[in-house]
């Protein structure tokens, strides 16, 4: 983590944004109460609270999405009250999506120009964008030319050109959501840089983000959000990571990571010998053992979601030989490797973990729902329901969420849930985990890691994924790192070190 302190802001100043007691409800429901505080020019606020806190709606109110129900917003001194997203940006509002709103199949100097191509006799003048863009991205240090394509560009490289967007529209408040989800180590540490000298600039930043760490190392102040009201503000040397923490779920939280009361057996659930896949990863080898929790590290494009889809069999494998229980997978398609005691959680649940338009109770009983039809080929709905039932208290889903509800319209922690739910009722051996806790809060995080230790408390087998070094340290038996789609180390409890594990990541050997 950069150790760089944030920059000393004068907040005797008037402030660029003003919150002054704003209210929204949806249907009746208060969203958002006298919510009130400051943004000042020059300083990057962290705005912090679980999913479902209000975060994202005060958000698309800023961003002139939404319209408050009460109260008012002042901008630099003057009433400000957006009645659409270009009337924010005419103001001087940038709003940098967790999703980037770039059209991939455009050019860098498109998608900057996208609201408006300066013209010369009528026609596009390509040469203006060509200089203008060339200026702007020096500016972000993006080294790449105009004319390269979106697609072409890594997470980190898109999100500078969504800050040189932003820099090119004179922007004096740019909102950031969750900007490093996936970003490697190296891209997060580029975007931190551009961050600190946009503040220094005299931009005001307002930063969204889970990772309470990051908020810490970054911003200047802090506004913590918990159903809907303000429950903590003020310059950041105010917080530490406990008290962040504390207010953020309203109870302090004692233990992270749950205490393990369980040890693995010797049984081996999951065999791996020698798995490669030209592009992807090359002999690969270990084991998974009854009751462990093996995690696996390493950057991103080090092959780890590769092995995972390779072992769930979405992708195949030219070498090696996989084995669950003792039986040879490599000739099976997914539906089988399911039938046999095998579940993958992916790493973007939205796209492949649910069906956003189907109920919370249809996403649950998806995969188990072959054993719920009887003789004449219909579900048993009263089991059915018995079993949504069942799963919803096993994962502590709120009670909020009406089994009939659509999946999409619950908080990602919530999600989350939602698809742990689904594969734990269909009692399998082995469970794949590709980034559990990737965009969900930290109590939906610590019932995420409850989860995890009560299935291996069961006797499953859990495989690991994570780049939060932390949380493989917190909740693993043994750690895997693997680097350039080979396991570089294999590490175990008594040496768990974090500097160990990202020397391994960083280290161009592998294990013979």
């Amino acid at each position: 983590m950069d150790e760089n302190p944030p920059m000393r802001v004068d907040r005797l100043t008037e402030p660029l944004l003003a919150f002054r007691r704003i209210d929204k409800g949806f249907f009746g429901v208060k969203v958002l109460e006298g919510v009130s505080f400051e943004v000042h020019a020059g300083c990057a606020l962290g705005l912090v609270g679980e999913n479902g806190a209000g975060k994202s709606t005060l958000m698309n109110i800023v961003g002139g999405n939404l319209c408050a129900d009460a109260g008012e917003m002042r901008w630099n001194g003057g009433r400000y009250s957006p009645r659409s997203p270009r009337e924010a940006e005419r103001a001087g509002v940038a709003f940098i999506h967790q999703e980037l709103n770039l059209f991939q199949n455009l050019t860098i100097a498109e998608n900057l120009f996208i609201g408006g191509f300066p013209r010369r006799l009528g026609l596009i003048d390509r040469r203006a964008m060509g200089e203008r863009a060339r200026a702007v991205l020096r500016e972000v240090r993006l080294e790449h030319g105009p004319d390269t394509p979106v697609e072409r560009l890594s997470a980190g490289e898109r999100q500078l050109v969504e800050i040189a967007k932003a820099m090119m529209g004179e922007a004096r408040l740019i909102i950031l959501d969750e900007p490093t989800t996936s970003l490697t180590t190296r891209e997060t540490g580029r975007l931190f840089e551009m961050v600190r000298q946009l503040r220094e600039r005299g931009l005001a930043l307002i930063y969204i983000s889970h990772n309470l760490e990051q908020v810490r190392a970054l911003c200047d102040d802090l506004v913590i959000l918990r159903d809907g009201q303000v429950v903590g503000s003020g310059a950041m040397s105010g917080f530490t990571l406990d008290r962040m923490v504390s207010l953020m779920v309203g109870r302090e939280i004692t233990q992270f990571f749950p205490t393990r009361t369980s040890r693995p057996s010797t049984e081996v659930l999951l065999e791996v010998r020698g798995v490669s896949q030209p592009g992807m990863v090359r002999a690969v080898t270990f084991e998974l053992h009854r009751g462990e929790v093996l995690g696996i590290s390493g950057l991103m494009g080090s092959g780890r979601s590769e092995l995972a889809r390779i072992l769930f069999g979405l992708d195949d494998c030219s070498a090696g030989e996989i084995r669950l229980a003792g039986e040879c997978l490599n000739p099976l398609p997914p539906r089988e490797r399911i039938a046999r005691g095998m579940a993958f959680l992916t790493e973007d649940r939205r796209a492949d973990g649910l069906c956003l338009e189907a109920s919370v109770g249809d996403n649950i009983t998806l995969v188990a729902l072959g054993r719920m039809v009887g003789r004449t080929k219909a579900v048993r709905r009263e089991e059915a329901q018995a079993a949504v039932r069942r799963m919803r208290e096993a994962v502590r889903l709120t009670p909020g969420a009406r089994d009939g509800q659509p999946v999409k319209t619950l908080s990602g922690g919530n999600q989350q849930k939602v698809v742990l739910a689904k594969w734990i009722l269909n009692e399998p051996k082995v469970f794949i985990l590709d980034e559990p806790t990737r965009g969900i809060d930290v109590g939906a995080k610590c019932e995420v890691y409850r989860l995890i230790n009560e299935l291996a408390g069961r006797g499953a087998g859990v495989l690991m994924i994570s780049s939060e070094v932390e949380e493989l340290i917190g909740m693993c038996d043994r750690i895997l790192v693997m680097n350039r789609g080979a396991i570089g180390d294999s590490i175990e409890p008594g040496q768990f070190d974090r500097e160990r594990i990202l020397r391994s990541a960083l280290h161009s050997g592998v294990l013979a």
